[in-house]
């Protein structure tokens, strides 16, 4: 996964035109408008990463010694492979491979790369520049390893508005009801609804 998550953000970097590179997945959709998701992010004084250490089998269970000493327990973190990045960042990304290369040998399961490597990066050498948090809405309130999927069923209006107002986070110096962008999951039989709601919901 991660090895194809930087070929993507090579290709993209190829267009020295674009500044601010987003993860998604097909299940993926935007919970604003264009003009607002690009002011929010070009305004941004951060890149959107979530990294966090979590003192559990999931977490600190899957670091492997083995990385040491370029990679201790100490930085070791896990967080949302679904991130944003400005261009200074997708670059120095793209390039490491010592690391990578780290996580290539030792990362394998029950360690999954993608849910560790970007944000134990980032914690190791650029922390003052992530927000560290996702602005990819994912609801996990019904547990498992899997997140919550809505389908056409579940399209409302107000299940839009309640994912832009689930919370309250920080953005650049001050606090904002803003925090999520996008959300997943979502099926594909949910697209023919949300772009009925695309004008009176997502126009903004």
């Amino acid at each position: 996964m991660v090895d194809a998550e930087k070929r993507l953000l090579a290709n993209a970097l190829l267009d020295f035109s674009n500044e601010r590179f987003v993860l998604l997945s097909e299940s993926c959709i935007p919970v604003y408008g264009f003009p607002t998701v690009y002011k929010y992010l070009i305004r941004s004084a951060h890149s959107f990463v979530q990294s966090f250490d979590e003192n559990s089998p999931l977490g600190r269970g899957r670091y492997n010694h083995r990385m040491a000493p370029d990679i201790v327990l100490s930085q070791w973190r896990k967080g949302s492979e679904w991130l944003e990045l400005r261009r200074s960042l997708a670059v120095e990304v793209v390039a490491d491979f010592k690391y990578h290369f780290l996580f290539r040998k030792y990362c394998q399961p029950p360690c999954y790369a993608d849910e560790h490597y970007f944000p134990t990066y980032f914690n190791m050498f650029h922390g003052a520049l992530i927000a560290n948090r996702s602005i990819t809405w994912v609801d996990w309130s019904r547990g498992g390893p899997h997140p919550a999927t809505y389908g056409f069923q579940n399209i409302t209006k107000d299940l839009i508005q309640s994912i832009r107002e689930s919370k309250i986070c920080k953005y650049n110096s001050g606090a904002t009801t803003m925090c999520f962008l996008f959300a997943r999951k979502f099926a594909p039989d949910a697209l023919e609804l949300l772009l009925n709601l695309t004008s009176a919901v997502m126009s903004s």
